[in-house]
C-alpha cells in the first residue's frame, strides 16, 4: 500500500530577515530564521459534483473588472465614514519599518513572563565572522537565568519579543501585546464551590499516578496520521475507517465526582477510595491516558456547543483490522491538528 508523502523542505534554512542585535554599546549582526513550520495537510477546493478546481478572482465592485494584485491597495474607514487609501510606499515610509535592529529593552527573570504571551519563535544566527559577542550573550543569559525583552519591526508590524536561549542557539519568541490577551470573564468564576478533603486527596492521588517528565517526542498528531491514512485509502479506492457505536461500561458518564475519581484510580491500578483514605498511601500506575468524567451544571452547555466532553468519544477502526484512536474534526483548506500521546 502506498503512503502519502508529506512535504519535506530540503537544503539549508533560509533567513527571512537580516539585522543586528543591540544591547548597550554591543552590536551583534544576526540573521533571523523561522523556528517552526506548519505540518498540516493542504487541500484544494473543488466542485463536489465534478471535481473541478474552484478559482477566485479579485474584482472591483464599481466596474466589475478583474484587478491585478499589483494594483490593490489598502484602505481604512474611520468611524465617521471617511476613507483613506494607504499604498505600499506609505507603509514603507514608516520610520520603524526602516529599522533592522533588535533592541534589548531589559533583562528579566525567565519565570516573570506569562506563557500566555508567547507567540511565534525564530532562531538567531550570528552573521559576522566573529561569534564572540553572540556566545557571550548566550552564556550570560544562561548564567543569570534571565531573558531579554526586545523590540523590533518585522513584516509591517512592531514586535515585542523575548530573547532567550535554546540549547546552543539564541531564539526570539514574539510576544502578544498586553491588550491582545483577553480577560477570563465567566459567570462560573463567581460560583462558590465546596470541595471535600476526600475529593482533594483522591484528585491528588490521580495526579500523582499521571506524573511524568515532559518528553514531546512521545506525542504524535494522531488526527494528521489518520487523515493521511484516509487519503491514501481513498487513492487506492478503498475506505480507511468504519464508525463504531460509542463504548459503554467503564467510560460511561459518572454522576458522582468522588466516584469518578475512584474509578479513575482503579483504572490506573490504585486502591479504592476507602482503602486509600484509611492507609494514607499514594497509588501509582503506568503512564497513559484515562478519562475522568463528572456530571455538572456545565454539561448542558457543553452539549449545546458540541464539545466531546459531553459524551464518550467515538473510536474509529481501520478496515484493515488495525485500530486507531478516535478523533473528530472538520476539514477545511488545511487539516486541524490535535496531539495525543503515542503508544498509549
Amino acid at each position: 500500500m502506498r503512503t502519502v508523502t508529506p512535504v519535506v523542505h530540503h537544503g539549508r534554512m533560509r533567513s527571512i530577515w537580516k539585522g543586528s542585535l543591540a544591547f548597550g554599546l554591543v552590536n551583534v549582526p544576526i540573521k533571523v530564521y523561522s523556528a517552526t513550520e506548519d505540518k498540516d495537510i493542504s487541500f484544494h477546493q473543488v466542485h463536489a459534483k465534478d471535481g473541478g478546481r474552484i478559482r477566485y478572482q479579485r474584482t472591483c465592485e464599481l466596474d466589475g473588472e478583474v484587478v491585478e494584485f499589483s494594483e490593490i491597495a489598502k484602505a481604512y474607514e474611520s468611524d465617521d465614514g471617511r476613507s483613506v487609501i494607504l499604498t505600499k510606499e506609505d507603509f514603507d515610509s514608516l520610520p520603524v519599518e526602516e529599522s533592522h535592529e533588535i533592541e534589548v529593552l531589559s533583562f528579566v527573570p525567565v519565570d516573570q513572563v506569562d506563557t500566555m504571551l508567547y507567540d511565534k519563535s525564530y532562531y538567531l544566527e550570528p552573521a559576522s565572522k566573529s561569534v564572540k559577542a553572540y556566545e557571550l550573550l548566550r552564556q550570560t543569559l544562561l548564567d543569570t537565568d534571565r531573558l531579554a525583552i526586545v523590540h523590533f519591526a518585522l513584516r509591517q508590524k512592531t514586535r515585542l519579543a523575548a530573547l532567550r536561549v535554546r540549547g546552543d542557539v539564541l531564539t526570539v519568541q514574539t510576544l502578544l501585546w498586553p491588550d491582545e490577551v483577553r480577560t477570563a470573564d465567566f459567570a462560573s468564576l463567581d460560583t462558590s464551590v465546596k470541595i471535600s478533603a476526600q475529593e482533594k486527596q483522591m484528585a491528588s492521588m490521580l495526579v500523582d499516578s499521571f506524573a511524568a517528565d515532559f518528553e514531546p517526542e512521545q506525542y504524535t498528531d494522531t488526527y494528521r496520521e489518520e487523515l493521511e491514512q484516509l487519503i491514501q485509502a481513498k487513492l487506492d479506492g478503498g475506505e480507511a475507517f468504519t464508525t463504531e457505536e460509542p463504548e459503554t461500561g467503564e467510560d460511561a458518564e459518572v454522576v458522582d465526582l468522588l466516584a469518578a475519581l475512584q474509578r479513575s484510580m482503579e483504572k490506573r491500578g490504585g486502591k479504592d477510595a476507602a482503602g486509600s483514605k484509611s492507609s494514607g498511601s499514594t497509588s501509582s500506575g503506568s503512564s497513559g491516558g484515562a478519562r475522568v468524567k463528572a456530571k455538572s451544571d456545565d454539561d448542558d452547555e457543553e452539549a449545546a456547543t458540541g464539545t466531546d466532553s459531553a459524551k464518550p468519544a467515538t473510536r474509529r477502526r481501520s478496515s484493515s483490522g488495525s485500530s486507531s484512536s478516535g478523533s473528530k474534526g472538520s476539514t477545511g483548506t488545511s487539516s486541524r491538528s490535535r496531539g495525543s500521546k503515542a503508544n498509549s
